[in-house]
């Protein structure tokens, strides 16, 4: 029995890890160490013994010691089991992390004790803290989220938020994390969200990681350019889940788009007399070439402000009876309505002052080159040479360059050709594809000379077909447009050859969508149809929206209501939220239903249907088909529609109705 004992006491001692117990009546102390505690905290069992004091306190981080007081004060109040983390400092300086699970009871004499068990933690915590200070300091986005159809954001790292740039969320204000994590193509331009839909299915089926660059939004409406790997996986709940791991790369990016832009100006003018950057994003315009012309010379690379420059340069120089026009144009330009798909940019003709005073014809066209910037470029036309142009049908390489241009499309580049070696100077995106290089390849290659007949073996097109080009000064080719995912046609124009050392320029764009029955033609838009008679729905073909939030489908029947007149927040606060004032609250409450709205209606493909301006709204009616318009047009064949019932689902549309029924009477 002696020996059973002796053996019990050795397992406390030795075998438990920091085995400790204390007598918890005051004052509190340890009435019993185990080698294995001493050991572990590098003292002496003496050390830690005393009736009158808990020595034990002296080895807990200062930091600590209230946490643990109080595990200390929750242990006395009763028998039963508690666990606390806290950190010990051993004698010689360093930490350990512990968790202490301690068991109190009462002894048959009616003492309160506790049992304690120390499990030390260090390596783990160690671990953790490092894998949080990678996470937290190193310039890496982490996301994790769901396989879902629409996935759902799980966790976000601090230097994802970074990229992000989203901001902490104030009371009142749009919670812009909470959106995110909601539906992660949130943080995707509406046209990149097809492209990452199909990446992740491509992760999800092969089960490997894939990496990539992809565009996201920033919650303050610029863009970052990221790139990253995604892996699918099995998380702690053994669920599956996404795991992104990216690096902002929007400088380099922004720095590759200006060196492409600079290869592009230059290419520009050869064929215009001036060329003005108009940024959409930021409503500036930058004189980047004027031809020496003593009128802009002095602005050339300094941004103004968009409508205010424009609106000087106009009234100074446009001759006076054709100022609205070219106002018009440039209106519709700012306002986005400029280029219509599958047609050819819009030019516009118009006279105008030159430096030396004399009025002058010029032509003028807006070339796009992304979501945001667009290059205005104008030339001054002469009468004989517009002559002259209507009767050639063989353009010179100028003629040649200024038709394509009113005939760019995002499948558009530009390269020079000289002692058969090859220097690209532009390439729009897919196009670097028919080539078959990278676009990292292609931006390496615009820095040096390669052979003609190394360039061609990459590609698609034969070196016989391409020596046909620069001897007949046109040619077609075919080449697969990975981003569309389908075979497209393209055209090249080579300047003539000349005689000397001057080089030849050869530029490639689409011809799908430039003559007719080329190609395949772009899908109709879908048909929007509103019901307002009865009870508010919206359809789209035949299918109606599926509203995830009532406010904002009715603002939606609100604008609708409006009849494309504009309608401001406060308005629409009123309408909303009849019994709330406007403030704070309710104008951020209303931002986040016109951003749903907004996301609704990208989602189904018709968000041009709504145009915003400044914080106002307004529904566009030449772009649906709404039975209150039809109804209003006062046509015979639509005399029987109004049954006396509209927008039955809300009462403010009761002033419509009445004015409805007086109608219907009359």
């Amino acid at each position: 029995m002696k020996h059973t004992r002796n053996h019990m006491e050795d397992i406390l001692s030795r075998g438990i890890s920091g085995f400790h117990q204390y007598v918890l009546e005051d004052p509190v102390h340890i009435s019993y160490a185990s080698e294995n505690l001493c050991a572990m905290a590098g003292v002496t069992e003496a050390e830690l013994l005393s009736e009158s004091e808990d020595r034990y306190l002296s080895l807990v981080h200062p930091a600590d010691q209230d946490r643990y007081l109080q595990f200390i004060q929750e242990l006395k109040a009763g028998e039963g089991t508690l666990s606390l983390e806290y950190r010990l400092v051993k004698k010689d300086g360093t930490l350990l992390y512990v968790k202490d699970t301690a068991v109190s009871r009462r002894r048959e004499d009616g003492v309160l004790v506790g049992n304690s068990v120390l499990a030390d933690v260090t390596e783990m915590k160690n671990e953790n803290d490092n894998l949080r200070f990678l996470s937290e300091t190193v310039p890496c986005g982490f996301l994790r989220y769901t396989c879902e159809k629409q996935p759902k954001v799980t966790y976000i790292n601090e230097q994802m938020k970074k990229i992000l740039r989203i901001p902490e969320a104030k009371e009142g204000e749009l919670d812009y994390l909470e959106l995110y994590r909601d539906n992660i193509f949130l943080m995707v331009p509406m046209e990149e969200r097809s492209r990452l839909a199909r990446y992740l299915d491509r992760v999800y089926k092969a089960g490997a990681p894939l990496a990539g660059e992809i565009t996201l939004l920033r919650c303050d409406g610029t863009r970052a350019y990221i790139f990253g790997w995604v892996t699918r996986c099995v998380n702690e709940q053994g669920v599956e889940e996404f795991q992104t791991a990216c690096m902002d790369v929007t400088e380099r990016h922004q720095a590759r788009k200006a060196h492409e832009a600079k290869r592009y100006l230059k290419a520009l003018t050869e064929v215009y007399d001036k060329v003005f950057a108009y940024n959409l994003s930021d409503s500036t315009v930058t004189c980047l070439y004027s031809n020496n012309s003593p009128m802009f010379r002095w602005m050339e690379n300094i941004p103004m402000q968009m409508e205010e420059a424009t609106e000087k340069w106009i009234t100074g120089t446009v001759v006076e009876e054709e100022r609205e026009a070219v106002r018009a144009y440039f209106r519709a330009f700012q306002q986005r309505k400029l280029y219509q798909a599958d047609q050819k940019p819009t030019q516009i003709t118009y006279r105008a002052k030159s430096s030396s005073g004399q009025v002058k014809t010029y032509r003028g066209i807006f070339l796009k080159t992304d979501e945001a910037m667009s290059f205005y470029c104008c030339r001054c036309v002469s009468d004989s040479e517009e002559a002259d142009a209507l009767r050639s049908e063989n353009l010179s390489l100028r003629e040649n360059i200024q038709e394509l241009m009113t005939r760019f499309s995002e499948g558009v580049a530009a390269f020079e050709v000289a002692d058969q070696c090859v220097t690209p100077l532009y390439a729009s995106d897919n196009v670097c594809e028919f080539f078959g290089f990278t676009r990292e390849e292609w931006v390496s290659l615009m820095n040096r000379r390669t052979p003609l007949r190394e360039f061609v073996a990459r590609g698609t097109a034969s070196y016989e077909k391409v020596e046909e080009l620069l001897q007949n000064g046109e040619a077609e080719f075919t080449y697969y447009d990975l981003g569309r995912e389908m075979e497209r046609r393209v055209r090249a124009i080579c300047s003539p050859r000349n005689p000397g050392a001057s080089p030849r320029y050869v530029m490639l764009y689409n011809i799908e969508a430039t003559e007719a029955g080329g190609g395949e033609k772009a899908p109709a838009a879908p048909t929007v149809s509103i019901r307002t008679f009865g009870y508010f729905d919206v359809f789209v073909g035949e299918k109606p929206i599926a509203f995830r939030n009532k406010k904002s489908k009715e603002l939606f029947a609100l604008l609708v209501d409006r009849r494309g007149g504009y309608v401001t927040s406060e308005e629409a606060i009123s309408f909303l939220w009849e019994e709330e004032p406007v403030n704070s609250v309710t104008l951020a409450r209303y931002r986040k239903v016109a951003l749903r709205l907004k996301n609704i209606l990208e989602e189904y493909g018709i968000s041009e249907v709504v145009e915003a301006v400044d914080g106002k709204r307004r529904i566009v009616p030449e772009k649906v088909k709404c039975d209150l318009y039809d109804y209003l047009s006062g046509r015979e064949e639509y005399a029987q529609l109004f049954k006396g019932s509209y927008l039955a689902n809300y009462s403010w549309g009761e002033n419509t109705l009445a004015q409805l029924t007086g109608t219907m009477l009359y």
